[in-house]
């Protein structure tokens, strides 16, 4: 049993990006912050699957080509082996959790 309060880490990018609360050893859980027009790298998982839900505002993602516009309250799933690329194209700060499981340390293979 463990307690992490999200003021205690970081950004991964300083104001954006990943901030890790639990790193395994079955799973990730972060939050998630894009500043407007941020983006981060398309990939895929080989083995975890990973769900993002929006605490704030709103961002596309782009799963196998198709853009997917997901908003404040909602859930999407990424199965293993689908491509995704997610893209804050509005005007504010985006927000929100991210989970994988189950934990694999180097499982993400990033596309050109």
């Amino acid at each position: 049993m463990f307690i992490i309060d999200e003021k205690d880490r970081e950004y991964r990018f300083g104001d954006s990006g990943p901030k890790y609360l639990m790193k395994g050893p079955r799973s990730n859980f972060a939050v998630v912050q894009f500043q407007a027009g941020q983006d981060f790298k398309a990939h895929y998982h080989n083995v975890m699957e990973e769900n993002f839900f929006i605490l704030e505002g709103e961002v596309d993602i782009f799963v196998d080509g198709v853009k997917h516009t997901v908003k404040k309250g909602q859930l999407i799933h990424i199965e293993p082996n689908e491509v995704h690329y997610v893209v804050n194209n509005s005007n504010s700060v985006v927000k929100m959790i991210s989970t994988l499981a189950p934990y694999m340390d180097a499982d993400k293979v990033e596309i050109d």
